[in-house]
């Protein structure tokens, strides 16, 4: 009997980042205390141990920042496009340098694989600030009138699932058109955004042209809420956006959203088989799961899906769960206990409503937070796993017969942020994705990003788009 090799620990070292034992908020270009002294602990998921102490933000912080935001606006709309320009390309040139301690850093703070943010999150922030570099003195060509002007101060609101890139898709656009920003980043991941903070000041960005506030849920209230914020951008939750939507509802200041989503990963039946479930396990196990635009809907046509789930199965087996820091890692820990919770009380109503689930072996760690990947078969429409974002490492399949029923069952959702279509013929794909109500459609590949491309979606999934020449309207008052 031939034995299979066995992977050994390859991890990266902790060594290449220095945290703190604690964090201020950075306001005006400098690090400071909350005004109230108060603080919070940020974990890492995959251990539990607290990574470092960061100050929690309050409402006069916030005044704070948005003051050294709007005093900093004055000269720094004003600089020439070229000028703003080598301060981006300066920040996504340092990005690079410090790739490597990013990376390790953003694994600690968010759980997820070092192959991960190693060879996507970080060559993907750096790409964002180098493309809208490119952009700062071409906005009189970006399609939206001559002499386009920057509208103030950008408020920013960003989710915990890619921490530094969402960073980089608000950041880099609103100061390539002469904004400035106060961006509160998410408070079980606050660490990137701090360390971003620090290269800014390295880069010689003026000071409050970016300011971060930490805190919880009430820091981004306050932030949304602030009278001298010209325009709010968030990502996250569905329920979290329609709150902002409402908040600044009867205001003049401009709104963009990129909310949830439910994405639908369609199989035809002329499908390279092996290709298709590297593009499945790509879209909902990627980053476990916890991204808006997941393919967490499988939908297979009826004549492959045995096929097609046998060779799943056969993929999912081979899954490697674990260290995060290790480099042979393919599923990493889940971000919080609140969102672990919230999985598997998803994942049990799959179970209670009928679906059968499946999962490989996998022995999970003892400590930390982690979830098995999972699919469900004997899904129906009406099931709760196949309409509720669940936002973790979990895949329902559903099956068609046409085309016509496939896009019927993809748009039937709430969400309309992302769409994959798996088929040989090109006329499918055009059709198909034609039909899609989605603001992304993939063929044959998943979750792959470019800077130069528009990313939003329609219905509960938000409006607006980041992104490519897009994502500059956003941040200009036309």
């Amino acid at each position: 009997m031939i034995m299979a090799f066995e992977y050994a620990p390859a991890p990266e070292s902790r060594a290449v980042v220095d945290i703190a034992p604690s964090y201020g908020l950075f306001i005006d270009g400098e690090f400071r205390d909350a005004s109230d002294g108060k603080v919070f602990k940020t974990l890492s998921p995959s251990s539990e141990e607290v990574l470092s102490e960061v100050a929690q933000g309050s409402a006069e912080d916030v005044d704070a920042a948005v003051k050294a935001a709007r005093k900093a606006f004055e000269k720094w709309s004003a600089l020439p496009g070229a000028e703003r320009a080598k301060y981006l390309f300066r920040i996504a040139r340092i990005i690079q340098e410090r790739s490597r301690e990013l990376a390790v850093l953003e694994t600690l703070d968010n759980g997820k694989p070092i192959r991960e943010t190693r060879d996507a999150d970080l060559p993907l922030v750096a790409a964002h600030f180098f493309y809208y570099a490119g952009w700062a003195d071409k906005l009189d060509h970006a399609g939206y009138g001559p002499n386009p002007k920057a509208l103030g101060v950008a408020g920013q609101v960003i989710p915990w699932n890619f921490p530094l890139l969402m960073l980089a898709w608000k950041i880099a656009p609103a100061l390539a058109t002469g904004n400035t920003v106060v961006l509160k980043p998410a408070e079980t991941t606050p660490l990137s955004a701090l360390f971003f903070a620090d290269i800014c000041r390295q880069a010689g960005l003026p000071k409050g042209v970016v300011n971060i506030v930490t805190g919880e849920g009430s820091t981004g209230a306050a932030l949304v809420e602030h009278p001298g914020v010209d325009k709010v951008a968030f990502t996250g939750s569905t329920a979290v956006g329609k709150a902002i939507a409402r908040s600044v509802a009867g205001t003049d200041k401009k709104l963009t959203l990129e909310l949830g989503g439910k994405g639908a990963n369609i199989v035809f039946d002329d499908a390279p088989i092996d290709q298709a479930v590297e593009g499945i396990v790509n879209g909902i196990f990627f980053n476990q799961g916890q991204v808006c635009c997941a393919g967490s809907r499988l939908l297979v046509q009826e004549s492959i899906q045995d096929e097609l789930l046998d060779a799943l199965k056969r993929r999912l087996s081979t899954l490697r769960l674990g260290d995060p820091l290790d480099k042979n890692t393919d599923i990493g820990a889940i971000n919080s206990a609140e969102q672990l919770a919230r999985i598997k009380a998803l994942a049990d109503s799959g179970e209670a409503e009928g679906a059968e689930r499946w999962a490989p072996a996998c022995e999970l760690p003892s400590a930390g937070y982690w979830f098995a990947p999972t699919l469900f078969t004997n899904v129906t429409q009406a099931h709760r796993i196949a309409r509720e974002e669940i936002f973790g490492p979990v895949l329902s399949v559903l099956s068609f017969r046409t085309p016509a029923e496939a896009v019927a069952k993809a748009n039937n959702s709430q969400y309309g942020l992302s769409a994959g279509i798996w088929t040989e013929k090109g006329s499918r794909i055009l059709s198909v994705a034609n039909s899609l109500r989605a603001g992304v459609v993939w063929a044959n590949t998943f979750n792959k990003f470019d800077p130069t491309s528009p990313f939003g979606g329609y219905k509960e999934s938000g409006f607006g788009r980041e992104g490519g020449r897009h994502g500059l309207e956003a941040y200009l008052d036309v």
